[in-house]
């Protein structure tokens, strides 16, 4: 009988990698994240988890697109709202109008950084790599 669920990704840090332009035959990688008082805070995985709970309103609902589980997906909330000095996640608990989650005014802003810093590292492997040769 076939296990069901989420098939895995062959590798759950392939989309972290960020790659230099191509320098002859060879291309620079690396990886950013940004360190807190428990580990990582924020990284490429955890930024498109806000963005995701940002489009649907849902843990479940972000954390199935991402093919994270549920308990994963809370796991990196709660430590994320943990090491901010603001929570990036509030959630509304169900009723009358059902409940809800929704990434706040700081989660924007760290999505926003977040990328500008990925972008400018990518920029910064680019020009490194020109300066390989062998």
């Amino acid at each position: 009988m076939k296990k069901k669920g989420r098939k895995p990704l062959k590798d759950p840090h392939q989309f972290c990698i960020v790659d230099s332009e191509k320098h002859g035959e060879y291309t620079l990688k690396g990886k950013i994240w940004i360190e807190g008082s428990e580990g990582t805070f924020l990284g490429y995985g955890r930024i498109a988890l806000l963005e995701k709970i940002k489009q649907y309103g849902s843990i479940s609902k972000a954390a199935k697109a991402l093919n994270m589980s549920y308990r994963q997906a809370w796991r990196l909330i709660a430590s994320m709202n943990r090491q901010a000095k603001k929570p990036l996640v509030e959630t509304q608990v169900g009723g009358k109008g059902g409940g809800g989650t929704r990434i706040t005014e700081t989660a924007e802003k760290a999505i926003e950084q977040f990328w500008k810093i990925h972008e400018n590292f990518k920029k910064f492997l680019s020009e490194q790599i020109k300066n390989f040769e062998i």
